[in-house]
């Protein structure tokens, strides 16, 4: 088929040209009429849709004055009521002098709270004095634009701040604050109401709203303290508080509403507080309120557009009849054109084979008779010589087998197409093909388009999701499609797979100290040396943050698994140097491994990752820088853990603590000197369980703080009641956790109930081990020499089980020093016991400190150390721990010996 040139294409007859001439006012009369009868029918159409879109802007105006006035009277009505709550919980609190706790006023019934996500008075400095919901943490408010607000300011009107995170709640809430003072007027604190935002929009959630409706609570200082589009909760809501000022006037807040509604779009208005400084603003969505228009718009613009087309289609069909012949013809033409434009000029290669048969009709090869430029060039030729090549000019052996097997499908089923990858080896300059056979008449049409760039920029967005963008490793999104297929490849070939679950350890503290840069060079160095110790099979996966998983492939036994954690472990215990400006630093983390195995430890995904995370979990509750093989009793030991915690958790809310009391006393002459308060757990089910079995926990989850609080509390408390009775009481030592110090209020919590109870500090002794004492030196130096200002003795307590210095002992000024009972026990059993004692009594005595034998059980050792010259002895031969009724009588005997 040969093209031809534009010269050679017909032009339109004459005959033709002059029949549309000579009937050309018929040809117009009809579309002429046709436009007539379709502007009329369209005039009336939009005439009667303006004015209904009048009336519904009429109606929507007067709707949204009706939900403003109604919201502004619901908002009056819950600050009134907020108002008057207020004052009678500061009245109650300034009446009791700060002694009626939130506790009691519900107990009362003077305090209905259920509205209230939390309900707190801070004192002076912020913190918190009473509270409706447990205070887990202590924190201070100081800091807050409320607090500083009634702090200098002698106002005690009612403030509301716009939402913010409360910190007693852990909440979004809006705070409604009242400040408290003293009977001279000072300032004694300050009331917070934190209550959800949404108290505030409930009328935002009105259908005649609408989708977009917007409502906001808003001050005279025109910022909003809550503002809520319907179906959008906490939208674009303030974050900061500010001072109310009534000067501000309703146009400075119709102005910064905007923000929320714009009049363009919304039917807005706005309404005053009666009697408060604050205003609403109601926006109904002109899109809401416009919406039966728009319907109606497009139902008559339909029917408009039906008529319109019925008027065109009787118009045209008087002339179609005539210009028939001539249209066709110029169709053709047009459409002959188009194709060979778009052969020519676009972007795929084109192309017509005739196939060539056997003497069996066998199709052996195909002939090019006829392209394109474009299909041309894709074998870096012209058109011209192009046309005419056989397929076995280019393609030989099996690559000519698999062409041609293409061509011969396409041939019987007369259509095929795919994505095609260019063997290297092909003469097509193209790395992917889109290639589609379409069979027509004997010959096969087929298109070639190259789709290189979509594919490189398909397998790239391949590689972004799933590749980890920090270290380069593979992700978890890749690790969840990878690992199921792997597990089929274990099943199918019968050998086992590991999955090795990594958490760094110390992680946060490179964080905390050096930056979030120079954590992220630490992980890119981490993920170089798993590389390096790792087989090539093996896969390791960035899950995220500090947390990285491997998977061992085709492992025959658990020993495999066993030795690259403890190679992985080894590389990670190496110190790694991060570069910090012009210098560098070394810092050591290691890691904590739990390894599950397929199929011993599960058979599917979900069981093997879970049951890897929690031997990874039970390696990082033992010692660090360890790896664990999944062991069911893992699990139900984590369960019991966390039920623990729970009940825990329970105890301390319900109080379910006692505690016990043991006698310490003179060596020579067995005079009551102290008693060591032990804390017991009342278990509901479990009976009374021993220290033993839970502090460790309290202290890994942090609940030791409540509890130690509580703790003193109680020991004061008991001091107190025992002074009451007339009893001669004697100091009592309580055991300080070193979490407790952490927090750095150790001192605070002591001196509240010293003041609490009316106990002397005297009577109240402190106890810190040693070991926690040399590993939280820099923690506890300040808080202890606090204690020891107030008055109050410590002890050095389970002296001789871990390691001090001398000279940290005499800078920390102790007062006691107890032996551990363990060294206790070796008295009588050979000289070094007695060696032992010897040198750290002589040490005491050095440091002008008492020393205290711990464990005493029988006469023998009692003997012992008074020949030791050691000053005082507890233990079950003096006496066992006891309840606090039976201490009474204990104070009162001068002689505790047997």
């Amino acid at each position: 088929m040969h093209a031809k040139n534009q010269g050679d294409y017909p032009r339109d007859s004459s005959p033709k040209i002059s029949f549309i001439q000579r009937h050309l006012r018929l040809v117009i009369l009809w579309p002429l009429s046709a436009l007539l009868l379709i502007a009329l029918l369209w005039g009336v159409v939009y005439s009667k849709l303006e004015n209904d879109k009048k009336i519904l802007q009429e109606n929507a105006a007067k709707q949204a004055v009706s939900i403003s006035k109604a919201y502004a009277q619901y908002l009056t009505r819950s600050i009134e009521q907020l108002d008057q709550l207020a004052q009678q919980i500061k009245y109650g609190w300034e009446q009791s002098k700060g002694y009626l706790g939130f506790e009691e006023m519900i107990g009362k019934g003077l305090l209905n709270v259920p509205q209230f996500s939390s309900v707190a008075i801070y004192d002076v400095d912020g913190r918190p004095l009473t509270t409706s919901v447990p205070v887990t943490q202590m924190f201070t408010v100081s800091d807050r634009e409320y607090f500083k607000f009634h702090a200098h300011n002698m106002s005690t009107e009612l403030r509301i701040s716009t939402p913010t995170i409360g910190r007693l709640s852990k909440e979004r809430i809006v705070q409604v604050t009242r400040r408290l003072e003293n009977e001279d007027g000072t300032f004694a604190g300050v009331l917070v109401l934190g209550l959800a935002p949404e108290f505030f929009t409930l009328f935002a959630d009105d259908p005649i709203l609408g989708h977009d409706g917007v409502l906001a609570f808003i001050g005279n200082d025109g910022v909003e303290r809550v503002a809520q589009m319907r179906g959008r909760k906490n939208d674009a809501l303030s974050l900061v508080s500010f001072p109310l000022r009534p000067e501000h006037s309703a146009s400075n807040i119709v102005s910064n509403t905007r923000q929320y509604a714009d009049t363009d779009t919304h039917f807005i208005a706005t309404q005053k507080l009666k009697g408060y400084p604050f205003f609403v603003m109601v926006g109904l969505s002109k899109e809401d309120i416009l919406l039966p228009y728009e319907n109606n718009l497009a139902l008559y613009r339909k029917i408009a557009l039906f008529g319109s087309a019925l008027l065109l289609l009787f118009a045209t069909a008087a002339m179609w009849m005539s210009v028939r012949l001539a249209w066709r013809k110029q169709q053709a033409d047009a459409i002959r054109e188009t194709y060979r434009i778009a052969t020519e000029g676009g972007n795929e290669g084109f192309y017509i084979l005739l196939p060539m048969r056997d003497r069996n009709e066998f199709i052996t090869d195909f002939q090019v008779v006829d392209c394109n430029e474009k299909g041309a060039s894709f074998y870096n030729m012209s058109k011209d010589k192009f046309t005419g090549v056989k397929v076995s000019d280019f393609y030989s052996g099996e690559y000519f087998d698999k062409v041609m097997q293409a061509y011969r499908i396409a041939m019987e089923t007369g259509f095929f197409e795919d994505d095609y990858q260019v063997p290297a080896d092909s003469p097509i300059d193209a790395e992917w093909l889109k290639r589609k056979f379409v069979r027509s008449d004997n010959g096969l049409a087929i298109t070639l388009r190259d789709i290189s760039e979509p594919k490189r920029h398909e397998r790239e967005m391949s590689r972004l999701a799933t590749e980890d963008g920090l270290t380069a490793l593979p992700n978890r999104h890749w690790f969840m499609s990878y690992l199921p297929k792997a597990l089929e490849n274990a099943k199918a070939n019968a050998t086992m797979l590991a999955i090795l679950f990594i958490d760094l350890d110390d992680f946060k503290n490179v964080n905390d100290t050096l930056g979030h840069s120079a954590g992220d060079q630490l992980l890119c160095t981490v993920a170089k040396r798993l590389r390096s110790v790792l087989r090539p099979s093996d896969k390791v996966i960035r899950i995220g943050g500090d947390e990285f998983t491997v998977i061992l492939e085709a492992i025959h036994s658990e020993e495999e698994a066993a030795h690259i954690a403890h190679a992985i472990n080894q590389v990670l215990r190496e110190p790694f140097e991060i570069p910090r400006d012009t210098t560098s630093q070394k810092n050591r983390i290691g890691c904590s491994i739990g390894i599950s195995i397929f199929p011993r430890d599960g058979q599917d995904v979900e069981t093997l990752i879970k049951n890897a995370d929690i031997a990874m979990y039970a390696a990082k509750t033992g010692s660090k820088g360890q790896f664990r093989f999944y062991d069911h009793t893992l699990y139900e030991d984590i369960k019991m853990r966390l039920n623990t915690e729970q009940e825990l958790q329970q105890a301390i809310k319900e109080d379910q603590f006692l505690i016990y009391y043991q006698p310490r006393v003179q060596t020579q002459t067995g005079k009551l000197l102290g008693i060591e308060a032990l804390i017991r757990w009342q278990h509901p089910t479990r009976g009374l369980v021993l220290p033993n079995d839970f502090i460790s926990l309290a202290e890994e989850s942090g609940l030791i703080n409540p509890i130690g609080e509580l703790v003193v509390d109680k020991v004061c408390a008991q001091l107190a009641s025992w002074r009451k009775q007339g009893v001669e009481v004697v100091p009592v030592s309580v055991n300080v956790s070193p979490h407790q110090f952490n927090e750095g209020k150790v001192k605070k919590s002591i001196a509240a109930s010293l003041a609490k109870h009316g106990i002397p500090a005297s009577l109240l002794e402190i106890e810190l081990t040693e070991s926690a004492m040399m590993r939280n030196i820099g923690d506890i130096f300040d808080e202890l020499t606090a204690i020891n200002e107030m008055g109050i003795k410590v002890h050095v307590d389970d002296f001789g089980t871990g390691y001090s210095s001398l000279s940290l002992l005499q800078r920390l000024d102790m007062d006691i020093l107890k032996i551990d009972q363990a060294f206790t026990s070796q008295l009588g059993r050979g000289k070094d016991g007695e060696i032992f004692f010897t040198a750290i009594v002589s040490m005491a005595k050095a440091l002008g400190m008492r020393v205290v034998a711990e464990g005493v059980e029988t006469l023998e050792q009692l003997h012992i150390l008074q020949t030791l010259s050691c000053d005082e002895v507890q233990g079950y031969y003096v006496a066992w721990p006891l309840p606090a009724d039976n201490i009474a009588d204990i104070i009162r005997k001068q002689n505790l010996f047997p």
